[in-house]
């Protein structure tokens, strides 16, 4: 009795979350720049993951779709409270923005919370991923590793091994 209320809560968690990402498309249409505020973004993401502090007292929403999503959403509200900008920030441009030296925080600001953090004790290294989609649809990951000082070393992109093409 208790396996299979485990089994189905599980399955009813999984199909709440593939609802969740096929939700965002919906969602972000319904947003427009200029005229939603943060009521509205709240009203169809929930609430962030983090707030961000933006120039000219603009604040910074984080909808994070890590670790089971592959993608990671910044919406800016102005000063007034209205949507400036919603930008999905895991692309290759952003990736090829993360450079040696840059600092570990500055890289979560930019890409969001990453899907898995790992520490290589032996190396002295410690690395982040984020899973996203290489147009048209491949699943990809693009990891970072930082130094002790919480510094980029290098980045590196391959196959989601966790994708069902890729294992």
């Amino acid at each position: 009795m208790v396996y299979r209320f485990s089994a189905l809560a599980a399955l009813a968690v999984l199909a709440a979350n593939l609802l969740l990402a096929g939700c965002d498309p919906q969602h972000i249409e319904e947003l427009e720049e200029g005229v939603a505020t943060e009521a509205d973004v709240r009203a169809r993401f929930g609430a962030p993951e983090k707030i961000w502090d933006g120039p000219g007292g603009s604040r910074i929403l984080e909808y994070n779709r890590q670790p089971a999503g592959q993608k990671n959403y910044m919406i800016t509200l102005d000063a007034g409270g209205r949507m400036s900008a919603l930008r999905q920030v895991l692309n290759p441009g952003n990736f090829a923005r993360v450079e040696p030296g840059m600092m570990m925080q500055d890289v979560r600001r930019m890409l969001g919370k990453p899907a898995r953090t790992m520490t290589y004790a032996l190396k002295n290294e410690s690395a982040w991923d984020w899973r996203f989609l290489e147009p048209p649809n491949t699943a990809m990951v693009f990891t970072v590793w930082f130094s002790p000082d919480d510094r980029v070393l290098r980045t590196s992109t391959g196959a989601d091994p966790q994708a069902p093409e890729n294992r």
